[in-house]
Parts: C-alpha cells; sequence; structure tokens
C-alpha cells in the first residue's frame, strides 16, 4: 500500500517562456502543451516537469505512481482515515485519483510500472564514463563542449509550516517513510519497495512553498560542468559544487528565473526494501552539507506567492 515512483510536477509561472529557456539550458527537452510546456528528461516518454501560465510561481501538483492493486488499497486507505479523494486536474489525463496534503498540495497518483533505479543509473554512469575513456583504460577527462543532460527527477523539497504533519500525511496516507530528519527543520522521504534516500523533503516555513526539484546526472564532472554553463549563460548560482551529509550526494543548485533552485546531484544513498534502516534525527550542523561554499542567506528563503 505505497506509492513506489516520483514522476514529477507542475508548476504555474508568471511567464512560461523564460522557464521554458531555463528547463532547456538546464538539459531538459520542451514540448508545447496548448497553453502549457511540458519538459522530460533523457529518454523519458512522459513530462517530468510542467509548466502552466498563472499570476505567480508556485506548486500546482505532484505526480506519483502506483501498482493497480497498489491505488485500489490507497483509495481506501485514504478514504478509511477521512481523507477525500478528488479528481485528477484536466492536464493529468489517465490519472487515477488525486488528494490534498494538509498544506493544500494536490498530490496526483497514476498506474505505472515501477523502473529499476539501480540498473538504469549503471548503464547511464557506464555510457557516461565509456565516453572519456582513454587508450590503456584511464578515464579522461570531458571536453568543453560537453552536454550535461539529466536522466531522471530524483527528488522535490517543499517549504511547509509543520513538518510533523507532512510526515504523518505521507506515511500514513501514502505509504512512505521516513529516512532521516533534524529535529523539527527538515525532513527527507523515501518511497516503499526500494528508493533513493529521498524522493521527497520538507523544510520549515511560514507557509508552503515550492523550494527546488533535483535532477541526477551521470558523474561528477556532469554537476560541476552543468551548473558553470549555467552560470556561464547567465543564471544565478544557487549554492555549491558541495557533498551533503544526508544523502550524502554531491550537488550544485541554480537558481530558477522565479527564485527556487534545480539541482544537479550524483551519488545518493540507496536504502533497500530489506536493509535494517533506522531514521535518524540529525544535529542541525549535518543537515545541509559535509563540505563545500557557505551556505547562502537566501538558500532557505521561501519565494513562493502567498496562496
Amino acid at each position: 500500500m505505497s506509492v513506489h515512483s516520483l514522476l514529477g510536477y507542475a508548476l504555474t509561472v508568471p511567464d512560461i517562456e523564460p522557464g521554458k529557456c531555463f528547463y532547456q539550458d538546464f538539459g531538459l527537452s520542451g514540448t508545447a502543451r496548448g497553453n502549457a510546456l511540458g519538459l522530460r528528461c533523457g529518454d523519458d516518454t512522459r513530462d517530468t516537469v510542467t509548466l502552466e501560465a498563472g499570476k505567480g510561481r508556485r506548486l500546482h501538483h505532484l505526480n506519483f505512481a502506483a501498482s493497480a492493486e497498489g491505488i485500489k488499497a490507497l483509495k481506501a486507505n485514504i478514504e478509511s482515515r477521512g481523507g477525500q479523494l478528488l479528481d485528477p486536474p484536466s492536464s493529468e489525463p489517465g490519472a487515477a485519483f488525486a488528494v490534498r496534503d494538509p498544506d493544500g498540495n494536490l498530490i496526483v497518483v497514476r498506474e505505472a510500472a515501477r523502473a529499476s533505479v539501480l540498473d538504469r543509473r549503471k548503464t547511464v554512469i557506464d555510457a557516461e564514463a565509456a565516453k572519456y575513456t582513454r587508450a590503456g583504460g584511464r578515464r579522461g577527462c570531458p571536453p568543453r563542449d560537453m552536454v550535461v543532460k539529466p536522466w531522471r527527477l530524483g527528488h522535490v523539497l517543499l517549504f511547509t509550516p509543520d513538518v510533523d504533519k507532512q510526515i504523518a500525511f505521507y506515511t500514513d496516507m501514502l505509504g512512505m517513510k521516513l529516512s532521516d530528519r533534524s529535529g523539527p527543520v527538515i525532513a527527507f522521504m523515501r518511497v516503499a519497495g526500494g528508493s533513493d534516500h529521498h524522493v521527497m523533503a520538507f523544510a520549515k516555513s511560514d507557509r508552503p512553498g515550492f523550494h527546488h526539484a533535483s535532477f541526477e546526472v551521470g558523474g561528477i564532472d556532469h554537476v560541476g560542468f552543468g551548473a558553470a554553463s549555467l552560470i556561464g549563460k547567465g543564471y544565478r548560482s544557487g549554492w555549491g559544487f558541495g557533498r551533503h551529509v544526508i544523502g550524502s550526494n554531491y550537488f550544485y543548485y541554480i537558481r530558477d528565473p522565479w527564485g527556487s533552485l534545480a539541482e544537479y546531484f550524483f551519488d545518493i544513498d540507496y536504502i533497500a526494501d530489506d536493509a535494517a534502516w533506522q531514521a535518524k534525527d540529525w544535529p542541525l550542523e549535518d543537515s545541509l552539507y559535509l563540505w563545500g561554499p557557505n551556505v547562502p542567506e537566501d538558500f532557505v528563503q521561501n519565494f513562493d506567492v502567498e496562496r
């Protein structure tokens, strides 16, 4: 009884064109869909990011996947706990149902097969390494015209006025698991069945909001080169290059046109379903990074318009 994958997210934005330029420069491919824009990672056949015109930038909805049996169980569980099942938005044809979390964020669930993240990750990493392997098997430096294209969405972090309420909803209603937290400030959630350390995270704020989405790339060079390329095109560095403690991944964040962040990441912890994992309450100094530049003052600022 659980969602098994995070498929994507949709944002309302005041102007789609700057968003199109940003995400395409970030490495996603875009397709106009009526009054919206769909963007995809790598060889995905579904949109990972959707931008819709609105009065201000904010999260419109999140997309999760579950099996057919999982959807039946989720519906029954949500209703038994007093939750209200909603019709999915018209922009998500074929979705099974929707529900709102305690902050009012719309969660859309559809039936889809579970992809093997570990197998796909190995394929991507091996293919990228092979591109730059020189005679004798030595790994060479990538070329200066290297093009960075994220191959999937890894996780999303949302602001919330109550981290504990969000943990309760996503565990009790959607069957997710708490991986780690740092007091009332931040929490990291994974899906059942074997998962990256987190596919969702929640950070304390005075109101709901969208902090960042994180996209996986094929190596450390891709993290640094992708960020340098975007900064060279005039986008603002959000924070990086560095390595997180919780989740362990290398990171670099870039500011999008509306103040939120898009992250390149590589080498995140994976938690097998049968792992003897115990969620830990980490000290606040470990909640952000092991090494890297100092955290910018605006890194945890909520730029979303008030609802």
